[in-house]
């Protein structure tokens, strides 16, 4: 009995086996080639550079998370007021001398 089912239990997996291999479609052999690129490049960070700096990384407390949303706040906060006062004198104060941009 055992001998019987090793032997069915190999003709299934022969079988498996020749369905795995068989002709697939040119669909199939482009998602393929995506896959085999994606796992190529997370296989190369993990031997790369990139590695150490992915190993030392943590997850930040809060007083850090807190911080780094204060200063990028800040940022984001005179970014939009050099805008602002750009916007103003392009508008108001000199369309003259903008008018070449603003065509």
């Amino acid at each position: 009995m055992l001998k019987w089912g090793l032997s069915v239990a190999g003709s299934l997996w022969g079988l498996v086996m020749a369905i795995e291999s068989s002709n697939v479609g040119p669909i199939e052999e482009t998602v393929q080639g995506w896959q085999d690129g994606i796992e190529g490049r997370v296989r190369s960070l993990q031997t790369g550079s990139y590695a150490r700096i992915l190993k030392m990384a943590r997850k930040p407390s809060k007083q850090e998370f807190r911080q780094t949303v204060i200063v990028c706040g800040i940022g984001m906060f005179i970014l939009g007021a050099i805008g602002f006062v750009m916007l103003w004198l392009m508008d108001s104060a000199f369309p003259s001398f903008f008018g070449w941009l603003t065509g």
